[in-house]
């Protein structure tokens, strides 16, 4: 049983060391109350109450990491700026180990603002760059990325689709980590599915699904199966792991299809929800559980996650206790 696995796992468990590459992101929130609208326009009055700056983004993958107690390194671009300098001081807080981080003066950190009254966020405002990083960049990118391969158990990418991850750096890790014998596992964005070609687990939700295959939609377990060949045909990957909302989430090889129920009772917020489920696979494939194992404690964490509002973590105690609860409920 499952979670007699997780309990019995041993307390001095040296932890899995995991290597995050991807698009790195300070999220901010202006949090207030809305009372009125403006007489200016017909939008509402924000009288803000408090503001907070957390990673976004790969950062948030590797927050949701460290909180389920794994060494994490992380991977990607930021700015020569002070967001850059905020989200380095973050991951050093964290004891996050960001050797894998090049500043590139010549692109901003990004940042992406959010302004939430009472529990409902009202807008968002992205700055950043979203071009291709330079020849020069990736470069040395790769360099940083292939000196921890040796020591990492796994390999992360989180993709936002700001540039950092593009094809040519995308195969050259994937290749080098298949040579080697380390999974990596992509949360994707775009269009263009083919540079994760060799990815152990590919992790689109349903609509990226669709858009990668091009798939006007995807309105049945058929379809989604039609589409999930098509992606394993352009990509060669292991596992696909889709994300279905208030669906679930399911589970394909080139042979076979599972679904898992959704655990999610409330829903405030699915912000980094997809984060928290790379992050739960990664940790727990990790350790040596199954892809379904991972999947079904990742379908717990989700669960946990969407009820609070922001970019949110979990951690296993608290992924023990929602099994737990669940379990109960259904006897």
């Amino acid at each position: 049983m499952l979670l007699q696995k997780i309990r019995s796992l041993p307390s001095g468990l040296k932890p899995p060391k995991i290597l995050i590459i991807g698009d790195l992101m300070i999220d901010q929130y202006i949090w207030g109350d809305a009372n009125r609208l403006s007489p200016e326009a017909p939008v509402p009055i924000v009288n803000v109450n408090k503001e907070s700056n957390t990673l976004g983004g790969a950062g948030n993958v590797a927050q949701n990491l460290i909180s389920f107690g794994a060494e994490v390194i992380v991977a990607g671009l930021i700015g020569d700026d002070q967001a850059g300098k905020e989200l380095l001081a973050v991951l050093a807080d964290e004891n996050a180990d960001p050797t894998g981080i090049v500043i590139d003066s010549k692109r901003p950190t990004t940042i992406k603002t959010r302004i939430i009254a009472g529990s409902y966020q009202i807008v968002r405002i992205d700055r950043e760059v979203s071009e291709p990083i330079s020849q020069t960049s990736e470069d040395e990118l790769f360099h940083k990325i292939h000196a921890h391969l040796a020591e990492a158990d796994i390999v992360l990418f989180s993709d936002y689709n700001k540039g950092v991850l593009s094809p040519s750096l995308c195969q050259r890790v994937i290749t080098s980590c298949n040579s080697i014998g380390k999974k990596v596992l992509v949360d994707p964005k775009g269009l263009d599915f083919a540079k994760y070609k060799g990815a152990f687990i590919i992790k689109p939700n349903k609509k990226e699904l669709a858009q990668a295959v091009k798939f006007e939609k995807i309105g049945s377990t058929q379809e989604l199966k039609n589409a999930a060949s098509a992606l394993f045909e352009l990509t060669d990957a292991a596992y696909l792991v889709v994300t279905l909302s208030e669906e679930g989430i399911a589970i394909l090889t080139k042979e076979s299809y599972q679904l898992l129920d959704v655990k999610a009772t409330e829903v405030f917020d699915v912000t980094g929800a997809g984060d928290t489920v790379l992050a739960t696979l990664a940790y727990f494939i990790a350790l040596g559980f199954s892809v379904e194992e991972a999947c079904e404690l990742a379908n717990h964490a989700a669960a946990i996650v969407i009820r609070r509002v922001g970019s949110a973590t979990t951690s296993v105690q608290e992924i023990l206790e929602d099994m737990e609860n669940d379990h109960h409920n259904h006897n």
